[in-house]
């Protein structure tokens, strides 16, 4: 049987044919010397598909998917548009190798820093300060290295060799800010956040950036209000032109996300951040479903990244989230139950956490867990070890590997978020009096880091947004993560202690969070500074001066 062929362009039109009654068609097309890849099937015929590096001409002939919706079609071309409606997201990356990235790392060569740091951003992105500590203390970057203590004379700051910006929020912040200025006559939209820092998303929007939704998938409207549903003619989603762009952040996006950008025409490869590293936990996830093992993803089922990476390893098998070790002891009991009891032990316990289909009397004999990249890691391989223990006691030893997948390093946790906490971990060595950990409140990231803090310095260790949260040199307004809230509670926010009244000159670890700007971390400097009599403080350039010469 032939197979049906169809051509795409670069901004996902599809080449159709309409004939002298206004009603479409597929247009035949030959295989020529196009390359062809399987996308799915239409009652066992295979449909194959290929996409043009440019787009197509602005003709008839070249339509998107939502418009030929509404127009005149045959029975065929309605039979392919429903059959492939479920592969849409697959069609701007087909043909990529295994070995491949969406958007890889820049170098340092490449990067583009001068694209968002401008008159009116050099206070958020600039800092003279954080740039030495790098240069100097960040050799290699995936190893830390000794922490940097600057003495201000009043006060002495702890600041680890890997804080701050990682390479994918880099590569992500580049890419916002270049598409911004190469298209000023075009509206720009961001599926959602860019990085969970406020300060960021706040400049990038008084450059005319726009979000489609909100973090947690809420679509919005023109005004910034929440719309009432994905249905809503306002939410921006219903609104979008072939014409606009629209960028993918660096947590990636859900492939029902992709498909409906598809179906309205706009190019997605072109504009795609998806940090490599998530790509690369979705690589691993593919990995282990085409074996045979369900994916079982340790991390935040709210998170954009956590249901990016829950939707594209559903492409390819069963999959389900686990939040912490006490979701991991519940998907123990269901694989420990009798057979008749499984299917409601998952509901109960993991109602809309796992992929459609899911069969828990079979898809838990074989598993396999990636995590979120921003998690940490000693908890991910916590429950590993527990997990393991839970099918060698049903399988028996010999046998384990088989059933839990055991080869590789044992997480997918990004390099980024390990250098930062086990640098964290190494300035610990200093002589510290608080710790202060900057991000913004919904970076997961950030609050890991804040928890490595909390447990060596317990009520004097805080997290913060910026220098704003600052009140004095003796009280801070403490944000308290979600995740921590006692039963009952609605405080997210406290004013405590900075550090112990009694320390003369006190000493203050200081970090960053992935989407943390340097020009945050020099304006806390600044900020703590500013409570000390101007006498009793040293120049910054005096500071780095001297830190130079002992480096």
């Amino acid at each position: 049987m032939d197979p049906i062929r169809l051509l795409f362009d670069a901004k996902n039109h599809l080449l159709v044919i309409k004939d002298a009654d206004g009603v479409y068609d597929l247009a035949e097309i030959e295989a020529g010397s196009y390359v062809w890849h399987d996308l799915t099937t239409l009652k066992h015929q295979p449909i194959l598909c290929t996409v043009l590096a440019e787009g197509g001409r602005v003709t008839d002939n070249w339509q998107t998917i939502f418009n030929l919706r509404s127009l005149s079609q045959t029975a065929k071309l309605a039979a392919v548009l429903e059959a492939i409606d479920g592969e849409l997201h697959r069609i701007p990356y087909l043909g990529m190798g295994e070995n491949e990235y969406i958007f890889r790392f820049r170098t340092k060569n490449e990067r583009n820093r001068s694209v968002y740091i401008d008159s009116q951003s050099e206070a958020l992105y600039q800092s003279t300060l954080c740039l030495a500590i790098k240069e100097a203390r960040r050799n290699k970057e995936k190893s830390p290295s000794q922490a940097a203590v600057l003495d201000f004379g009043a006060v002495s700051y702890v600041i680890p060799s890997h804080f701050g910006f990682c390479l994918g929020v880099q590569n992500a912040i580049e890419r916002a800010y270049e598409t911004v200025a190469m298209h000023p006559s075009k509206r720009v939209f961001m599926l959602s956040e860019l990085i969970h820092n406020p300060f960021v998303n706040k400049d990038l929007l008084a450059r005319g950036l726009r979000y489609l939704q909100t973090d947690k998938g809420h679509p919005l409207c023109a005004d910034g209000k929440i719309a009432n549903s994905k249905e809503d003619s306002k939410a921006l989603w219903n609104q979008l032109t072939q014409d606009d762009i629209v960028i993918i952040p660096a947590f990636g996006a859900t492939n029902e996300d992709k498909a409906r950008l598809i179906r309205r025409g706009l190019s997605i490869r072109e504009n795609d951040a998806t940090c490599m590293l998530v790509e690369k936990v979705w690589k691993a996830a593919r990995r282990y479903a085409r074996a045979g093992f369900t994916v079982i993803i340790h991390g935040k089922s709210e998170h954009e990244e956590t249901k990016a990476t829950l939707s594209n390893s559903s492409s390819y098998g069963p999959a389900l989230i686990i939040r912490n070790m006490e979701h991991a002891q519940h998907l123990a009991e269901v694989i420990q139950a009798d057979t008749s009891k499984k299917a409601a032990l998952l509901e109960k316990y993991f109602a809309g956490l796992y992929s459609d289909g899911l069969d828990p009397t079979r898809d838990f004999e074989k598993i396999a867990v990636v995590n979120q990249t921003t998690l940490l890691r000693n908890e991910t391989l916590t429950i590993i070890v527990y997990l393991r223990e839970v099918m060698t006691a049903k399988y028996g030893g010999s046998k384990v590997a088989n059933h839990l997948w055991s080869e590789g390093k044992g997480d997918t946790l990004c390099y980024a978020t390990q250098v930062n906490q086990d640098a964290l971990q190494q300035a610990f060595e200093q002589t510290i009096d608080a710790a202060l950990v900057v991000g913004g409140k919904n970076s997961s990231n950030t609050f890991q880091l804040y928890r490595v803090c909390a447990e060596r310095f317990g009520e004097h260790a805080h997290y913060i947004q910026s220098e704003s949260n600052l009140l004095s040199i003796k009280t801070v307004r403490h944000y308290i993560f979600p995740y921590n809230l006692p039963n009952g509670s609605t405080t997210i926010e406290e004013e405590r202690p900075l550090f112990d009244t009694s320390v003369k000159k006190p000493h203050i670890l200081l970090t960053g969070g992935a989407s943390c700007p340097d020009g945050i971390i020099q304006q806390v400097i600044s900020r703590i500074n500013s409570f000390f009599p101007p006498g009793e403080i040293r120049a910054i350039g005096d500071v780095l001066e001297a830190f130079r010469s002992e480096t």
